[in-house]
Formats: structure tokens, C-alpha cells, sequence
């Protein structure tokens, strides 16, 4: 079902309804998003602090990235910034229209297709997945759920496929993979965890995600992008090409770290990224991401009931600052804001997709640069700097909860630093 027929569903039952309760009935879209507690209505924001903002993608230059940038969007309209260089060899200057490859971001692309297949009826969070896909995994209690949470216990195959950085990316930079040899790649290593019992994030999980989705609609993955995200919300720079190599247009290069100091560093623009395929292959820019995550945020994609069920998380360590609900993060910011998104490395590129709960603000930011976890780290300050504002002199943590100013890197595959 398209998104377009959902909408005519949604909106029947809301008709039907309405005169039912004798109410005029009111146009709707896709789905109605929530109503905004007027205490949060009526709560100011912090303006961005966009030197803020500016300095952090300069410290994740300082830490090897050859640029940077962010862009913001709120009440207020948008703000950008760049710095440094998206080309290495002919000196261009990052540009804040340019794509590049968004790596776990991805991943929220693909939960977001496959909750709404939930929606639909066509398949249950709770089911095994061997329902679906009848003997792909050996153990029969994982379930979908499982998957997108991160729980089911698969092991990560890019822990060995990356172990040593730039020899395990030569490697597969122009192989083209089945899902089902990423599968038997995971299942040669031993499970990490029974399934439920733990988070630990594993690039199988959306693997299998992937082969869910085409399993169910009978179509790849990329047709599912393109009906039922890219397309409906006309996210025109937006993009999954797989297995071809190219970033169409303006693009930013990336830029491996290799794991010797001192060693130059890899241009890792041209890949397929089959290695990860469903799990991060996506290409976007800053202003498509800034669209999709308001959009899912306001409840443009899912019915009220699964955007609750994906935003309902659980701890990812002992911070209390990141949590992991349905292929999306969380994070709780200093200032007590809690942001929704995704983090995503691919080589070259480090990024960061956020929204606040209401879809109100959101920002996006990338570093053209990877396996150098100090550089994430320092991207991720335009989080704190964008949805806190500027700090005061002192601050006075609000009792009982735990923020951090500074968010640790948080790799999406094997990274030796």
C-alpha cells in the first residue's frame, strides 16, 4: 500500500468517525501527529548557538577531518555552517548542498519502511522472523522486534570484515554481496547475546531488516525507499544506488583514516557499499535528512501508535544518556532536551541526523572523515550546541537526571580508534 493510499484510509476512518460523534470533519494528512502539551508549547527554546555550532566542526577538523558542516532548522527558519574542504585535491569548499554517504543513518530509512509494514498489517514486531524468512536464522525465538533493537544477539560480521581498516575496505570496495552471504558471514561468529537479553548493535540486524522487506513486498529495498519516503516527502537529493558506486552531483568526498599514524589518508568516496546495503548505504544531504527526521518525528510516516512503540527506548550503557528504541538513538543533552536520530559512519563520513520529539528543530551534521573516533566525538558537540543554545556561566544540573555535554563516539562498524 502506498503512502498516498494510506492517506485515503486513514482519512476515511477519520471521516466515518467524525460524523459518527456528530464532529465537522477536518482534513488530515498521512497520519495526525500527537498534540503538543501546551506546557512544551509554550516553553521557549534556546536559540542555536551557531558559533557554537561552528566550533565544533572546527574541533572535528582539529581531530583529522579535512571539513565539516551542519545545518539547523527551527521556528526561526535555517541556519548553516560549513568549514574546510568536501574536495582534498581541488581544494572545493564544503558546501552545504552537497551529498555524501549517510552509513547508519540509513537505518532508520529502513525501520521506518518496515514499521510501516506494521501499519499494514503485513507483518508483526512480535513474530519470529523465521516466520518470514523460514530457516534464515538457527534460533527461532528472535523476533523482528529483536532486530530493530538491536537485541537479537547476531553477531557483527564488520567487526571481522574491518579489523585491520584500510586492507578490510580495499577488500570490498567494488564486491557486490548477497544479503544471505552477510548472513552466513554473522552466523560463522559466535552469537554475542540470547535473544532480548542485551543491546549490542550489529549491522546483521538491518541485513535481515532488508530481507524482511523485500520478502513481504515482493520489491528490492531501493523501490520501498523511493514509495514510501523518498518520494512522498521529495527528498530529491536522496538516494540508494546500490551496488553502484557513485555519488551523483554535487558531492563531499570521504576520507578513511588509515589505522597507522601518520599514514595518508584514503579517498573512500567510490564504494558499493554492499557490505552494508539495507543497513547504510543511503545517500542524502543535510536539508533531506533535516525533512525526514522533522517528518517522522510529526507523525507524517507511522500511525501514533508505532512512532510511539519506535521511540520507546532503552538504555544503550551505563550513562543514561543514549538510549536505542526502533532503529533510532536517543540522546539526553545537558540542558535536559532529549533529541531522536540516528549516528552514521561509513568510511570517509561521520554523521549526525537529530530531531526533537515535536519535529520542531532538528539538525544534521557530517565530517568528511572516519575511523578516527575523537573527530565523531567532537561532531557531536553541534548537538549540544544546536538544541542547548549557549551555555550559561554556571549551570545547575536538573536533580536526578544524568546528561553529558559531550557526547562519546559511538561507531556504527569496527573502528580501531
Amino acid at each position: 500500500m502506498t503512502l498516498s493510499n494510506r492517506r485515503r484510509t486513514l482519512a476515511g476512518a477519520t471521516l466515518i468517525a467524525a460524523l459518527a460523534a456528530g464532529v465537522a470533519p477536518t482534513a488530515t494528512t498521512a497520519y495526525a501527529a500527537p498534540a503538543v502539551p501546551t506546557a512544551v508549547r509554550t516553553t521557549p527554546a534556546p536559540a542555536p548557538d551557531m558559533e557554537g555550532v561552528s566550533a565544533a566542526l572546527k574541533a572535528a577538523m582539529a581531530e583529522g577531518a579535512p571539513g565539516a558542516m551542519a545545518r539547523f532548522t527551527g521556528p526561526d527558519g535555517v541556519r548553516a555552517r560549513t568549514e574546510g574542504v568536501r574536495d582534498r585535491t581541488t581544494g572545493a569548499a564544503m558546501d552545504i548542498h552537497a551529498r555524501f554517504r549517510i552509513g547508519s543513518v540509513s537505518k532508520t530509512f529502513t525501520s521506518v519502511v518496515l514499521l510501516q509494514l506494521v501499519d499494514e498489517g503485513r507483518v508483526e514486531l512480535d513474530a519470529p522472523v523465521n516466520r518470514y524468512l523460514p530457516g534464515l536464522l538457527p534460533d527461532a525465538r528472535i523476533t523482528v522486534r529483536h532486530l530493530l533493537t538491536h537485541r537479537s544477539g547476531l553477531a557483527d560480521y564488520t567487526d571481522a570484515m574491518f579489523e585491520h581498516t584500510v586492507p578490510g575496505f580495499e577488500a570490498v570496495r567494488n564486491r557486490v554481496f548477497s544479503y544471505q552471504e552477510l548472513v552466513d558471514l554473522s552466523l560463522a561468529e559466535p552469537r554475542t547475546t540470547e535473544p532480548g537479553v542485551s543491546y549490542r548493535y550489529s549491522n546483521t540486524n538491518f541485513v535481515v531488516v532488508g530481507m524482511l522487506i523485500e520478502k513481504v513486498t515482493g520489491k528490492p529495498v531501493a523501490d520501498a525507499y523511493q514509495r514510501r519516503v523518498i518520494g512522498p516527502l521529495k527528498l530529491r537529493h536522496t538516494s540508494y544506488v546500490h551496488p553502484d558506486t557513485r555519488i551523483a552531483g554535487l558531492r563531499v568526498r570521504g576520507y578513511l583514516h588509515p589505522d597507522e599514524e601518520g599514514q595518508p589518508l584514503v579517498d573512500s568516496t567510490e564504494q558499493t557499499v554492499s557490505w552494508a546495503q539495507s543497513a547504510g548505504a543511503v545517500i542524502s544531504d543535510p536539508a533531506d535528512l533535516n525533512t525526514f527526521m522533522t517528518a517522522l518525528m510529526r507523525g507524517r510516516l507511522l500511525s501514533p501508535r508505532t512512532l510511539e512503540a519506535m521511540t520507546t527506548v532503552t538504555p544503550t550503557d551505563t550513562t543514561d544518556t543514549r538510549f536505542y528504541g526502533l532503529g533510532l538513538r536517543r540522546y539526553d543533552l545537558s540542558c535536559g532536551t532529549q533529541v531522536y536520530g540516528h549516528t552514521g559512519t561509513v568510511q570517509g563520513y561521520y554523521t549526525y541526523a537529530f530531531s526533537t520529539r515535536d519535529g520542531r528543530r532538528a539538525l544534521s551534521s557530517v565530517a568528511n572523515t572516519s575511523n578516527h573516533g575523537s573527530a565523531n566525538t567532537a561532531l557531536g558537540g553541534t548537538l549540544e550546541a544546536a538544541f542547548c543554545g549557549k551555555k550559561p556561566t554556571t549551570t545547575t544540573p536538573t536533580p536526578g537526571r544524568r546528561t553529558t555535554s559531550l557526547l562519546p563516539a559511538e561507531p556504527d562498524l569496527a573502528e580501531r580508534r
